[in-house]
């Protein structure tokens, strides 16, 4: 396993499925140009100018194994990091480690191919430490993430439902600029990766056609047991949120224009109406 210096990252924004909660969008992890050392080493040729942005998604979704569970074995849940749309993080990602609290057998859990998650059961809350790894071309230092697995929702004034899980997911783009030509040719046509306009004089060599990977290479999430309860993150959905909020408060102040208008145009009274006593 690689010992390479860590990325930094900044902090999150989560999405969690309970009714209310705001939605952040953070900013971009923008990955370090690689060393001449590793081009070297790789015989990389580097594109000037140009950044390669994958959108991926990471987080939990814990479900209540009712009273008759026992006290140390609550819940069953899941830690994951998947493409925003579901799409095969493995073009990008090589492995992903899940570190878990010590308290559980081989708390240090690696995941070789997609889809990139482990499930556990257990009682308690804790911090799940998410390191990603690169392929040989794309990058040569691991990403650090940090996700809190939640096991109970906000409201506990109530019982805790057994069919309704605890989704808590955190959306990021990771941006490698100055990608290798091998990267951008492998990855040019693939939808989880965001590619720009190429330069018109570049030539790439023929990327590898999607169609022809089977779905144990391809490692979407799409048919995934759990994606009914995957949080949507593209653009286009939170877009609808924006100009559905925005209808709402343009009809709120028509409403409250129209009222204004009635109490202004009411005749002003010189003294209290009859039966009306002032104290």
């Amino acid at each position: 396993m690689s010992h390479s210096q860590p990325l930094p990252l900044k902090r999150q924004g989560e999405h969690l499925s309970d009714d209310g909660a705001s939605a952040i969008k953070p900013s971009r992890l923008k990955i370090a140009i690689p060393s001449e050392d590793f081009d070297k080493k790789n015989s990389n040729r580097r594109i000037k100018d140009v950044e390669i942005c994958v959108p991926i998604v990471y987080g939990t979704i814990a479900f209540y194994l009712g009273r008759k569970a026992s006290e140390s074995q609550s819940h069953k849940w899941t830690v994951y990091v998947r493409g925003a749309s579901n799409e095969d993080l493995g073009v990008v990602i090589k492995r992903v480690v899940f570190q878990l609290h010590p308290s559980f057998n081989n708390p240090t859990r690696v995941v070789e191919s997609p889809p990139f998650e482990l499930s556990e059961s257990g009682w308690g809350e804790f911090e799940i430490a998410i390191t990603l790894y690169f392929h040989g071309d794309v990058c040569e230092k691991q990403l650090d993430l940090y996700h809190h697995l939640k096991l109970y929702p906000e409201d506990e004034s109530g019982p805790q439902s057994t069919k309704k899980p605890v989704v808590v997911e955190s959306y990021n783009e990771i941006v490698f600029p100055e990608p290798s030509e091998g990267f951008l040719a492998r990855i040019q046509n693939h939808p989880v990766v965001n590619v720009p306009r190429l330069p018109a004089a570049l030539n790439l060599p023929s990327p590898v056609p999607i169609d022809t990977m089977s779905d144990k290479e391809r490692g979407d999430t799409k048919d995934h047991s759990l994606s009914q309860w995957f949080l949507n993150f593209s653009e286009a959905d939170e877009l609808l949120k924006l100009a559905a909020a925005r209808q709402q408060v343009q009809a709120h102040i028509v409403k409250l224009r129209r009222q204004l208008s009635l109490v202004e145009g009411l005749p002003q009274l010189s003294k209290p109406p009859s039966g009306y006593e002032c104290t």
